[in-house]
């Protein structure tokens, strides 16, 4: 049986950060901001030798699990975390109002914008 590096990842988190650190000694991660109980992700990322293997997905599954217990709403800032509200929609009921009641093409709109103005500031 061959498993996934995202099977094997130990992912730990802070006040501010939710990371697993990679068999190269790299790290992934999850930047986030609780405001009035709602968990704001506001960077993903995942060292590029690491990505398409899942890991980004881990995080967030981690992230949903922490908001769930803490009893936090999530607003998806990034592009990433919006990308994966799309994807697994089930999750949706764990967004804040504004979001919940998107349809899948404004949050794919969405999506775009915010992948656009993130590509935008790396190149700053």
């Amino acid at each position: 049986m061959v498993r996934k590096m995202s099977d094997i990842l130990e992912i730990k988190h802070t006040s501010r950060v939710i990371y697993a650190r990679l068999p190269d000694n790299s790290k992934a991660f999850i930047r986030y901001r609780v405001e009035n109980g709602v968990m704001k992700l506001v960077e993903t990322y995942t060292p590029p030798q690491h990505r398409g293997k899942g890991v980004a997905k881990k995080l967030m599954q981690y992230a949903i699990e922490l908001a769930k217990k803490n009893n936090w709403l999530v607003e998806p800032i990034c592009s990433y975390s919006i990308y994966y509200f799309i994807k697994y929609p089930e999750h949706r009921e764990l967004l804040i109002p504004e979001y919940r009641k998107r349809s899948d093409e404004e949050l794919k709109e969405l999506f775009r914008k915010r992948l656009e103005e993130e590509r935008n500031k790396d190149k700053e």
